[in-house]
């Protein structure tokens, strides 16, 4: 070969160097997102998880990415989605909600990384060996709302202490959740626990209808997706039928409930977008501990006892974290 075609073959494939590095510079990290109910039910939520993914160094649509999976309050199609999840071949997947999402999550893998974000206790649900050392390829946060469905109903005991019987709204295809906490409470109160099913929206009306004929005092409503996905036709039922009613999260009371009790739900969703950014980074899952909360809020709508002929007593008042007015 001629010196000057050798020179020229040197500068062309010189000139392609600056491509073929390029090409080869590392993929973005895909996330595997487990949802409940739908991206618009989840807005709050969503807005929350990103805000400790991009804490953690992470900013989708920059640095990461997200393939979203949502089951429109449909269990049963849950282990798929996550399995569809799984052949996509993600970084990890995260299934904040319920615990279904991450039952589901942990049994279509063992190897990529699971991060939850629950409202139950993960070692009772089998997720995890124990909070300090979850021991496997899943960790992650919970917000221990379901653990506090007694201290709920002794709130809504306080506020109508003549009541004989309440009742507690849960979702049967939730495991875990409310149940144990509320049926110890009402037993120790010497109450009759009625219990209201309901699966989707299109059987509260049926629930409260039952609350009303059974004469129930008022009413707990369970932490499970579908029933904080659609507070706002709970909390319109309620008041049509004038029924007490304490929720797990502080923007039902702030929506026109009457009283919440719980942890914050939305730094449990940040929470758990730090941990997906810090396996992200090469940190283990079995590695990091569960986190658990450390606050927990009272609030209580004198607005909606107002409407609902209810005084609340000045020693529930009192240990009111926030008061509506």
């Amino acid at each position: 070969m001629r010196r000057r075609d050798f020179m020229t073959l040197l500068g062309g494939a010189a000139a392609a160097w600056p491509l073929a590095a390029h090409a080869q510079q590392p993929a973005v990290p895909v996330v595997g997102y487990l949802g409940d109910i739908s991206p618009e039910a989840r807005r709050d939520r969503l807005d929350a998880f990103r805000k400790g993914l991009a804490e953690a160094g992470y900013v989708e649509g920059r640095n990461v990415a997200i393939e979203y999976r949502w089951a429109q309050g449909q269990y049963d199609r849950l282990p798929a989605l996550a399995t569809d999840l799984v052949r996509s071949r993600v970084a990890v997947i995260v299934a904040p909600g319920a615990i279904n999402q991450a039952v589901a999550a942990k049994n279509a893998t063992q190897t990529i990384p699971v991060v939850f974000v629950v409202g139950n206790d993960p070692v009772d649900a089998g997720l995890v060996a124990s909070f300090a050392r979850p021991g496997s390829n899943v960790t992650g946060v919970t917000a221990m709302i379901g653990e506090l469905s007694g201290k709920r109903l002794e709130l809504l005991h306080q506020l109508v202490p003549a009541a004989m019987s309440l009742a507690l709204l849960s979702n049967p295809d939730q495991p875990g959740g409310s149940l144990g906490g509320s049926q110890a409470a009402a037993s120790a109160l010497g109450l009759h626990l009625l219990m209201l099913k309901a699966r989707n929206e299109g059987d509260f009306e049926a629930a409260f209808t039952t609350l009303v004929q059974q004469g129930a005092g008022g009413a707990s409503v369970g932490a499970d997706p579908v029933l904080t996905g659609h507070r706002a036709q709970i909390i319109a039922l309620a008041a049509r039928h004038g029924v007490p009613a304490i929720f797990p999260y502080r923007e039902a009371a702030e929506e026109g409930g009457l009283m919440s009790y719980g942890s914050d739900v939305l730094d449990t969703w940040r929470q758990g977008g730090v941990y997906v950014g810090r396996i992200l980074k090469g940190e283990k899952p079995a590695d990091l501990p569960v986190m658990q909360p450390t606050k927990f809020e009272l609030l209580i709508n004198l607005k909606t006892a107002k409407a609902l002929r209810l005084t609340v007593p000045d020693k529930l008042l009192a240990l009111a974290d926030a008061v509506i007015e």
